[in-house]
Formats: C-alpha cells, structure tokens, sequence
C-alpha cells in the first residue's frame, strides 16, 4: 500500500489542509508500542466485534482444538505429531520417521516455508492473523480471559492507574493465576510434541526426582509462555517473529492485504450533528469520520490508514470496526478491507500474476518430491559398513571372510524378522546374533560375516548387493564392498 497516499490525495482535491493534522510525526519513526522516551507504552486493545472476529473464532476453536488434542491421539500407535529432537524421532500423521529420513524432513521443511511465501504473495500476513498459534492463543484465550475479569480497554486502563485496593489486588490476581493454569497446559503440551504423551503421562505420575530434566523443561515452558501472554504480548511479533521483515520481500501491489482504502475514506472529518453525510464529499471529505475506531481495536497499536505496515497482524479487528461505523453512519462497509494496492489505487481486480505462478511452480514441485520420498520410502533402513580396523581373513577351506557392522533401523510400529542374502555373486553371509528381529520402532545392530570364494573376487576390493529380506519379500538392497588381497583378480 502507497504510504505516500495522503500527498496523492491532497494533490487530487487541492486541499492544502494536511489529511494527518493530528499525525504530524511520521509513523514510520517510531514504535507504536513505545514513547518518545523508548519506554513501553502498554497496548489497550478495544474488544473487537463482527462477521470477521466471528469467523476468527470459529477457525481459532478449531485448530486450538487440533493443537491441544494433537499429541494424544493415535494413528496407528503413533502419535499424530511429535518432533522428539532428543531421540531424533519425528512422527507425522502417524508415520515415524527417524534420521536417516532427513531428507524427507528437509523437504517438508522446504514445503512449509514455501507455502507460506505463496500465502504471504498472494495473500499477505494471512497466516499472523488466522492460523499463528502465538496470535490464536494471544487473541482468543488470554485477551478474552482479560476481557472477562477486568472488563474491556477502558475498564483495564482504569484499574491499571487505580491504587491498589481490595478489588484490584483481586482481579489481579485472578487473571495471573488463571494465565499460571494456562500457561502450565500450554507448556505441558508442547513437551509431549516433543517427548510424547506416554512419556509426558510418566513424568507427571512418578517421582519428580526421577524425571528432573522433564521437570525442568515443565517450568521453563510454563514460565516462558506465562511471560509471553501476560507481559511480552504484542512485541512477540514486531520485535522476535522475523515474519513481519519477511514479508516486505514477497508483498507486492498485487498482494491482497487489510487496506484502508484512501482515496473513498480522504480527507477525513469527524461527523457533524445534523449535517448530512452525502455533504462531504460535496465539501471535498471523504468517508472517514476520523473516529479512531479502527486504532483502538489494534492488538498491536497501529494506525492502518497509514498503509500497510510491517506489525499489522492481519487480525481483521480493524474491518470489523470500521465496518461497525459505517453501519451507524449509511455508509457502505469496506472502507478497511481486504484487497491490494492495486485495486484501490486503479481499481483493478486481483489477479494472479507470474511471480505468484512461478512460486507455485516450485511449490508443486516440492509437493511432488515430498509426496514420492514418503510414497518410496522403505520399511527399514539397513546400513552395513566393515568393521574398523578388521582386515580379511582366510577360511580353512581357502575362502576369504570379511567381518561387517550392519544397522537397522525399523521405521515402522511392529516387530519385523530380517533375513540377508548375497544378491550378486556366489558365497555364504552369516548373522553372529543368529536369528534377527527388529522390534517396533526400534534401532538394532548386530556383526555378520560374508565369505567368499577367490574365484567370485574381482580385484581388491568387490563390490557386493546384500538384499534386506522379510519372510520371503525384499525390503531393501544394500551395497557394499569386500576386500581381498591385491592378487586375486582372474587372469585374461
């Protein structure tokens, strides 16, 4: 959006009168969170109301529901969600993946930044305002909690300069002790994203002493998200969450973003008693009544008709407030609303353009990629490598042994029986644990011996195929190498 609206609007209707009088600063120099003085000006957001808080409701319900059932529910037996960093097991939609489908994640990683950069093309900071769960929580729990025990901005901002008395001492504590609860869920149920709800059910259960890293986790998230929601709030998003910064490379004129279209709502003039709003346009006014309305609803204290601005969170509470006055004034809604640069500076509709279609492109092609690593990706991963250090031995009937490590790791949720077999020459493999099963989820290793006759050698060293069996069905081939002495290649 054109900061430099207000100057093309003064030009158009010759008006030398400044459109911001009461704005006289620039906006762009200053925090709308902080004074003159650097100090934090606390934001007093209005309760908002409307179709579009509505709908935010509604949407907010639902994924806080997913959030806090997430890590309880079972898909197959495994959880929904869980990003275990510490054991390097991550299990998506009820699917295990361990380290060695690093590539997998690198590509989901890849796949979700994506998403979110043809989001923020198209549609601008749509992800702060409808589905960040600093934003849903911050919005729709914790300021509705506020809103409930010491009433709506005007009520907080009195107390908050009101002495300490009985009644203070009480709401006080009642809203602090409720976001104490909160955060302790809050807390609880990030840890179990992270080690499980079996393993969260146990740290809750035992003996504390027994679990003090568990434990300690437990309070620092509790208190981190206390500080967050009861004093940190908005400055989450404008000082630490790099998105803000982000989106000023990928927004365009084309983006659809929350605008306050300048050219119906310029030059703005408060309503006059008994004067006929059809008037100002005739007396060069446009439709803002410079009511404020849409400033004091901002969780984030900012004044939207400058443009868009890096902390807007794209939380619709503007839109809905606008839109409530100018229900009460005959005019039509939209004043603020979701559209781009563009349509308001030429009236254009909006439209997909090629940077949009080429991010799609790369999106597609990531989906693609992530959709066949996960659709190919084998039941175990086998590794063998020889043993450290273990050079060739001789049999007693003239073959030549190689000692290997191999590795496997079973990605899925039940016991898997391995079998090994030589895939492309003649010889004999032996497992030194004997039968092999892996269990569930589990990591197993084990040391195999392969001999092989010198006639089957091709050199010093001989490339081998080991196929990954279980009962009967191939899993996986794996390569690798045995060596022999330098003169047992067979003569031309």
């Amino acid at each position: 959006m054109s900061v430099c609206h207000t100057k093309k609007v003064q030009k158009q209707t010759g008006d030398a009168t400044p459109v911001r009088e009461a704005n006289k600063e620039d906006f762009r120099e200053h925090l709308s969170t902080a004074d003159k003085d650097g100090y934090r000006r606390w934001i007093y957001a209005k309760k908002p109301s409307g179709r579009f808080h509505r709908w935010r409701t509604w949407v907010s319900w639902l994924l806080l529901a997913i959030m806090f059932v997430g890590p309880f529910v079972r898909i197959n037996g495994n959880p929904l969600l869980m990003m275990n960093i510490v054991e390097g097991r991550f299990s998506i939609l009820g699917k295990i993946f361990w380290p060695q489908d690093m590539a997998i994640f690198a590509v989901a990683m890849l796949l979700f930044l994506m998403s979110i950069i043809v989001f923020t093309t198209a549609f601008g900071r749509l992800w702060c305002g409808w589905t960040c769960p600093q934003t849903l929580l911050m919005e729709m729990v914790f300021r509705k909690i506020e809103y409930a025990i010491e009433g709506d901005s005007t009520a907080q901002r009195r107390l908050d300069a009101a002495p300490w008395t009985f009644d203070k001492i009480r709401k006080k504590a009642v809203k602090h002790a409720v976001f104490l609860v909160l955060s302790f869920l809050i807390g609880n149920t990030l840890l179990s994203y992270i080690i499980g709800s079996d393993k969260l059910f146990q740290i809750v259960t035992d003996d504390p002493r027994l679990h003090l890293s568990g434990l300690s986790f437990m309070i620092l998230f509790t208190l981190g998200f206390y500080g967050l929601f009861a004093r940190f709030r908005e400055q989450a998003c404008t000082f630490i969450c790099p998105y803000g910064r982000f989106q000023s490379a990928v927004v365009d004129e084309n983006s659809m973003v929350i605008a306050y279209d300048y050219k119906r709502g310029e030059n703005r003039r408060p309503l006059q008693r008994g004067k006929p709003i059809e008037l100002r346009q005739a007396e060069g006014f446009g439709d803002c009544v410079n009511c404020r309305a849409c400033v004091s609803v901002c969780p984030t204290g900012i004044d939207i008709r400058n443009g868009t601005q890096m902390e807007c969170v794209s939380c619709t509470a503007c839109i809905d407030a606008c839109d409530n006055i100018m229900d009460k004034i005959g005019r039509p809604r939209g004043l603020i609303r979701y559209a781009s640069s563009n349509s308001i500076e030429r009236g254009e509709r909006f439209k997909f353009t090629s940077r949009m279609a080429w991010y799609s492109v790369v999106y597609a092609a990531l989906a693609t990629l992530f959709v066949v690593l996960v659709a190919t990706r084998a039941d175990v991963e086998a590794t063998l490598l020889r043993a450290p250090g273990a050079l060739y031995q001789t049999t007693e009937d003239g073959k030549f042994r190689n000692l290997y490590t191999l590795k496997v790791a079973n990605k899925t949720s039940r016991d898997i029986p391995l079998q090994l077999k030589i895939e492309n020459t003649e010889g004999s493999l032996k497992l030194m644990s004997g039968a092999l099963v892996v269990m569930k989820e589990q990591l197993a290793q084990t040391s195999v011996l392969i001999d092989l006759d010198p006639i089957t050698l091709t050199g010093s060293k001989t490339k081998l195929q080991i196929g990954v069996y279980s009962n009967g069905k191939r899993l996986e081939t794996v390569n690798t190498v045995f060596i022999g002495p330098r003169n047992t290649a067979p003569e031309n």
